[in-house]
Parts: structure tokens; C-alpha cells; sequence
């Protein structure tokens, strides 16, 4: 029985159908994935030609705006939500994934003109399935298992990378690098380790012309390549991949954190960009190779990614038959297929993704996490609404890992 299957055995106290969708509500919703994004994106112009590129062509699904409202906390084989907790305190899961942790940032001045956008994690024990704060990390990517983080001190980029034991608190062990790293994310199978490698702060902030606030630079990274790191022994190699110079180089547009990941396969690492072509993939010597034939329709900031078989991608934002929802695309052809959610995060079985959405209230900034079916018309709530007030302590963000 997939999740898809247990959704439809769940549901209950389904909600009035929403009123239709104000003038302009599509534009709006992308205007909140563009303020979201905005620490990763150089530019909103870059980001508003990555929404325009999307095919036209997409396929009826059924039609519904049910919603289903479980009230307190659902526990059933591959479902756990609990749609009164923002942010959770008690282990949220779909399917093949979990919430393994999340965080929250805020701004830490350093000089008059610089400051450090600064992460505050919450990590999933795995033994009493309740989220826990740990201020010991600036960066924290957990291995499928839900056991094992690697976890990276603070003031980076850093000079090793922890493996962190979930249950316990403790590192295990550190693994050295002889480059400094601000970045690091596990292959599919959790064997492998790529570490990116940073000269600054990727995480810098700059006083705003004219005001109190910070913005990420835009300038040239700071990004210098990548460690590939097996998890087992603690060995690896490291890449350089250039990011070219002045500013008409090809770095000038690099977003200051654009951390490098494995392909679907972990045969390959790469890289997003936010202007054209909007990725680029590298083998294990830094050496630029052509897109893998099914992570060609693959976005950079679309944290969903591929389906569990490879055979599917996680798209952007479609606002057409529903308020908010977004695409799938066939791998292979790119044809696609519109599913509620406003944003996807994970898969959750080959069928069934969890995903940010709005509430009846129609606030885009106003979101909670949401089981969505492809062909499906309801969304299963799995965690309350976070706030849409960035760099508090009520807008958390996901983390999620296969369990």
C-alpha cells in the first residue's frame, strides 16, 4: 500500500471548498518562491526567466479543492503528521521520508557593514521521535537512516566535517579536509559525502543602501570546488571548478552560497546557477560533462528533485487549475503534470510528495507542510502554519531525509 493508498484511508473532516483566486494571484505566488530564494538568487530577472522557460502544454487532473484536516496528531503506517505544531515537536513523516530537522535563521552583526545570515538547527532524535535544539552547527545534512548527520562547526567555512550520532548528540568522528568547507550534502545511498568548498563566509551579509536591513552580496563567489568524500573510510579527493573573475566573469553571477550535490545516481555532483544555463554538472575531477539524459528538466531550487526511481522531476510553480500548485515532469520527455502544493520538498513515494501550501486565509507568505497525490485533488495537512515573518523563530525550514 503506497501513501497515496493510506491518504485516501485517512481522510476525514474534509474542509469547505476555498473561494476562487483573486486577480493576480499566480504573479503573487511567485513573488513569495522569488523572496524565499531571494539569498540564492543574484537576481529577481534570473529568476522570473526561470518560471517563464517552463512548457505550456499540461494535462487535465480530476478535479477537488478538498481538504483534509486531521485535528492533533495522526500516526499510521507511513504517515505521522501533526497539523497543531508549528514549529514541530514531534516527528513528522510521509512515506519514505521524514522530517529529520529543521532551522531557523537570523542576521549576527560582525562590523558596521557586514554581517553572517546564521542557522539555528532542531534535529530529530531518533529514539524518542521528538525534535531537539542544537546551536553547535552552521550546517547540518542528515543520511538517509535518520541515525547520522555531518554537521559543520560554526564561523565558517570550516576546516572538518562531524558526523554526528542523532540519538545521542555525540560526534563520532571528524573527518579532515585539507580545504575549508561551508557545504556538504549525502549521496541517495548515504555513502558518499560532497563537501563544497568556499575562500569566505558563503553566508555573508551587506548593510542596504538607505536602511537597517541585510542583503546577501552580489558579487563574485567565493566558491572554490569540492571535496567527494566516502563515508566509511573518510577518504576523498578534492576539485577545483572556477567560477571566472571580474565582473563580467562567469562567477559575477553566482550566488555567494551555491553549494554543489550529487545526481540522482551519485555518478556525477552539480550545480546551480541563476542565470542560463541554470545548472552545470561536473565528474568527481571537477571536469564539466553534459546533463545526465534524466536530470535534464532537473531545478536547482526545486528542493523535491527526482522521484524515488529517477523517472520523474519535481518542478515549479504551475498556479493553473488550482491556486497554488506545481509541476512534475516526465525525466525522459518533460511533459507535464500539475499537483497541488505551492512548493515541492520531497518525494514521498514514487507518487505522492510532501510540499510548503497556503491556507484557506490565501496568504502566499503563510504556509504549513501538506501531503499532495500526483492525479489527486486533496492535501493532507502534516504540520501547522509557520510564520510569514522571515528570519524569526516561526519561519522554519525543512530538512528532509529518507528514513
Amino acid at each position: 500500500m503506497n501513501v497515496d493508498e493510506l491518504v485516501r484511508d485517512a481522510l476525514r473532516d474534509q474542509a469547505d471548498g476555498q473561494p476562487p483566486a483573486a486577480p493576480g494571484f499566480a504573479d503573487r505566488v511567485l513573488a513569495v518562491r522569488r523572496r524565499r530564494r531571494s539569498r540564492r538568487l543574484a537576481t529577481v530577472a534570473a529568476a522570473a526567466a526561470a518560471v517563464i522557460t517552463v512548457a505550456v502544454a499540461v494535462p487535465r487532473l480530476d478535479s477537488g479543492k478538498q481538504d483534509v484536516r486531521p485535528s492533533g496528531g495522526i500516526e499510521q503506517t507511513g504517515i505521522t503528521a501533526h497539523p497543531d505544531q508549528s514549529p514541530p515537536r514531534d516527528m513528522i513523516a510521509a512515506g519514505r521520508v521524514a522530517l529529520a530537522a529543521y532551522f531557523t535563521t537570523r542576521n549576527v552583526e560582525q562590523s558596521a557593514d557586514r554581517a553572517v545570515s546564521q542557522r539555528t538547527y532542531w534535529l530529530l532524535n531518533p529514539e524518542t521521535k521528538k525534535y531537539a535544539k542544537d546551536d553547535r552547527w552552521s550546517y547540518v545534512a542528515v543520511a538517509p537512516g535518520l541515525r547520522t548527520a555531518a554537521v559543520l562547526e560554526r564561523d565558517l567555512p570550516v576546516p572538518r566535517i562531524g558526523l554526528l550520532d542523532l540519538a545521542s548528540g555525540q560526534v563520532k568522528r571528524w573527518i579532515p579536509v585539507d580545504r575549508p568547507v561551508a557545504g556538504v550534502e549525502f549521496s541517495t545511498d548515504g555513502r558518499k559525502l560532497v563537501a563544497t568548498t568556499y575562500g569566505d563566509h558563503p553566508d555573508r551579509r551587506v548593510k542596504n543602501d538607505g536602511s537597517d536591513g541585510w542583503d546577501a552580496p552580489f558579487t563574485e563567489s567565493d566558491r572554490t570546488g569540492f571535496h567527494v568524500i566516502d563515508v566509511a573510510s573518510g577518504s576523498g579527493s578534492w576539485a577545483g571548478v572556477e567560477v571566472g573573475g571580474g565582473a563580467d566573469g562567469p562567477g559575477a553571477f553566482l550566488n555567494s552560497r551555491q553549494d554543489f550535490a550529487f545526481t540522482h545516481d551519485g555518478r556525477l555532483v552539480w550545480s546551480g546557477m541563476p542565470t542560463e544555463p541554470g545548472k552545470k554538472f561536473y565528474d568527481f575531477t571537477g571536469r564539466e560533462v553534459a546533463a545526465p539524459a534524466l536530470e535534464r528538466y532537473r531545478d536547482w531550487f526545486v528542493d523535491a528533485g527526482m522521484s524515488p526511481d529517477g523517472q520523474l522531476v519535481a518542478g515549479q510553480f504551475a498556479g493553473r487549475k488550482w491556486k497554488t500548485s506545481s509541476f512534475v515532469l516526465d525525466a525522459r520527455t518533460g511533459k507535464q503534470r500539475e499537483v497541488r502544493g505551492q512548493q515541492l520538498l520531497a518525494w514521498a513515494d514514487g507518487n505522492s510528495l510532501v510540499a510548503w501550501d497556503i491556507g484557506p486565509d490565501g496568504n502566499e507568505y503563510h504556509q504549513r507542510l501538506v501531503l499532495v497525490t500526483i492525479g489527486g485533488a486533496k492535501t493532507v495537512p502534516l504540520s501547522d502554519f509557520r510564520s510569514p515573518k522571515d528570519d524569526t523563530t516561526g519561519r522554519w525550514e525543512p530538512v528532509f531525509a529518507v528514513r
